[in-house]
């Protein structure tokens, strides 16, 4: 009996201990390299499996592609977005998008993981959201959605005992998702403790990762999502054949007040028809948002991760902080001192460490046409954009020297108030 359950099944065995054992080697598999069209469906594509691997998005980066960090305004495809501006201009560089709805910094930081060597002495570009900076953070159940065993392992078999490893172990040890796997789980706790992990932790975590790395380069292209790579290329034949600043501004203006025609915040109409008309006949959306506050939250801190993770790859980041609708702003109650706040804050955090290279749109959002709903740029806002990315890009850069402080994990630095910042500037000296 036991013979004959081994022919049934010894096959079985046998193939998955193989399976097993190739994952599991620590050497690249000699798979073919990425095609140039599947990197051009990637780098649109906003998926969440490439946020989460690696092979595609470190084949890409090798090459002419950039990463732009951010969240949801990169779904906002019109023909002056900045990835239908690079193709229709044949430009030295492709923005790889890493972001989408739900996506803040503490993903941004474990995305930046596994493509450490693709950012060190590279340069970037991180699109900073207001609206990130509630009181609670980032959401659990977005931080999950887009969280990566993958990274996580990296990260763990090349961590350091200091303040931002902690921190990061901390505060991913807060999410339900740290959970998935159990040894991964512990091996936080020891990170979180300033501990060294064991021995065994080490072998399971390298052996984990390269299981993990080699299914990412099988499986990673496969039904790779290309609407959006379509989509480009559509919004690409709307625009002229050659850059003239003054005619693409024009062109915004014109596209812009074609799309929002029929309502009272100049945005999307079509945005507008199917996310907010019926809830303002409802009366529920008026000073609904008076109350709020993006000067306090625990994500100055996750931002800070972002931060160390850019200085320690001397990586040059160009920073965009994009306005709020001014209509939509006044209607909902949303304080503009407070947003005055929040951009003296954020650029204390970057300045003081020396992050200069910032485009603060906050005091656009009474510009036509320059966003495409409340919060998120479009049109001329894209325009804007792109006339300080496009050099920072194409033209040599001064490096900037960094001088990053640990201060900025503080619960203190988290929930201070902007009115606060000099003084807390001469007590941290």
């Amino acid at each position: 009996m036991a013979k004959r359950l081994l022919r049934i099944f010894g096959p079985l065995i046998l193939a998955a201990i193989l399976v097993f054992a190739v994952l599991a080697m620590p050497v690249k598999l000699g798979l073919s390299k990425v095609s140039a069209n599947r990197e051009r469906q990637a780098a649109v594509s906003l998926s969440p499996n490439v946020m989460k691997g690696k092979y595609i998005k470190e084949a890409a980066l090798k090459g002419k592609y950039v990463p732009f960090f951010g969240s949801s305004e990169w779904s906002r495809f019109d023909p002056l977005h900045p990835s239908v501006l690079a193709q229709k201009y044949n430009r030295s560089y492709r923005p790889f998008l890493l972001g989408a709805r739900g996506s803040q910094s503490l993903t941004q930081y474990f995305v930046m993981q596994n493509i450490q060597g693709e950012l060190r002495n590279k340069k970037a570009v991180f699109v900073i959201s207001p609206q990130w900076f509630v009181k609670d953070g980032t959401r659990k159940d977005a931080f999950g959605f887009y969280y990566s065993q993958l990274q996580t392992t990296e990260w763990l078999t090349h961590f350091r005992h200091d303040a931002i490893d902690q921190y990061a172990a901390k505060r991913l040890l807060q999410m339900p998702v740290a959970n998935s796997d159990h040894f991964i789980y512990q091996a936080l706790q020891r990170v979180a403790a300033g501990k060294s992990l064991t021995k065994y932790q080490r072998f399971y975590l390298e052996t984990r990762k390269n299981m993990l790395t080699h299914e990412d380069q099988f499986f990673s292209g496969i039904d790779l999502p290309s609407q959006n790579l379509n989509r480009v290329n559509k919004q690409a034949e709307k625009l002229p054949t050659h850059y003239s600043y003054s005619a693409l501004d024009e062109l915004g203006g014109r596209i812009g007040k074609a799309e929002t025609g029929n309502n009272p915040f100049r945005i999307s109409d079509k945005f507008y028809n199917h996310g907010l008309k019926q809830e303002l006949k409802k009366g529920k959306l008026k000073d609904f948002q008076k109350n709020l506050s993006y000067t306090e939250s625990p994500e100055f801190a996750d931002f800070q991760l972002c931060l160390d993770q850019f200085a320690r790859l001397n990586t040059n980041v160009m920073f965009i902080i994009p306005p709020i609708n001014a209509k939509w702003q006044k209607y909902t109650g949303l304080s503009a001192s407070m947003l005055k706040q929040f951009d003296q804050k954020i650029h204390y955090q970057l300045q003081s460490q020396g992050f200069n290279n910032i485009v603060d749109l906050s005091d656009k959002g009474n510009v036509p046409y320059f966003m495409t709903d409340t919060i998120h740029l479009g049109w001329r806002g894209w325009l804007a954009v792109d006339k300080r990315v496009n050099p920072f890009l194409t033209e040599q850069q001064q490096q900037p020297t960094y001088s990053i402080s640990d201060k900025f994990y503080s619960t203190k630095w988290q929930n201070l108030a902007p009115s606060q910042l000099k003084q807390y500037e001469n007590d941290t000296k």
